[in-house]
């Protein structure tokens, strides 16, 4: 197959797909793995897609209704994720109840955490075994486990998370938009953030500026609920809606 066939079809699969993995387009394409590697970085320079460690994604998701698993988001914009980590990290204080919730910039975030007499809950089980790790204090909410986004959720996570009053809650987004608030693609994850963020005196979204726009298929809260950690915003429109916390 000739390179600009290849070319084509991999952009073919990536609109149809909005996200694949490596193996994917070997198995699909039966081309070898480096040749497919080196067709990903030669179309991620050229601007036709974006591409993320063990496959890529499509840019421009103005609407997203799927989550990509953990694998292909945590290099998606890591240097941001890492700075609005270190600064929600920052805002814990001494013996802070708080709850952290799943997601790669959150995850980010328990690499900067210094505040030893916090106590801490979670509906991820990465982010469970990192704080423990670490040598800090962790529950873990009961639920259905989602291995897409490597979290609990579902009723039974809702009506856990009732019983505790968080100083202080972190949480991710898949779209952050005037139009449809804080937004994430499953109705059942919806509901555990929904959930979450009620039991928290103060809650925090830690989201880098490619969210901004971008509307998923369910509401979780709405801008005024919560306080916006980024690296850059040029909405003013969100800006208008609640307080944002710029980390460039």
């Amino acid at each position: 197959m000739l390179t600009e066939e290849r070319f084509n079809k991999i952009l073919k699969i990536i609109d149809e797909k909005k996200s694949v993995t490596v193996q994917e387009l070997t198995e699909l394409l039966n081309s070898s793995e480096s040749t497919i590697r080196r067709d990903l970085n030669a179309l991620h320079k050229l601007g036709k897609l974006i591409k993320v460690h063990g496959g890529a994604t499509a840019i421009d998701m103005d609407y997203n209704t799927k989550d990509f698993e953990v694998s292909v988001r945590y290099d998606l914009n890591k240097e941001q994720k890492k700075k609005i980590g270190a600064y929600a990290a920052s805002l814990i204080e001494e013996n802070d109840f708080i709850y952290i919730d799943a997601g790669t910039t959150t995850e980010f975030m328990i690499d900067y955490i210094t505040e030893k007499s916090a106590v801490f809950v979670t509906n991820a089980i990465t982010h469970a075994v990192k704080l423990s790790n670490r040598g800090f204090k962790v529950f873990v909410t009961g639920g259905e486990f989602k291995n897409t986004t490597e979290a609990l959720i579902g009723n039974e996570t809702v009506e856990n998370l009732k019983k505790y009053n968080f100083t202080k809650g972190f949480f991710g987004a898949n779209g952050v938009s005037k139009r449809a608030n804080l937004s994430t693609p499953d109705v059942t994850e919806a509901l555990t953030k929904k959930g979450a963020i009620a039991q928290c005196r103060k809650s925090y979204i830690l989201c880098d500026s490619s969210k901004f726009g971008k509307i998923s298929s369910v509401t979780f809260g709405k801008l005024s609920e919560a306080i916006i950690i980024t690296d850059k915003l040029t909405d003013e429109d969100i800006r208008k809606e609640t307080e944002v916390v710029e980390v460039i």
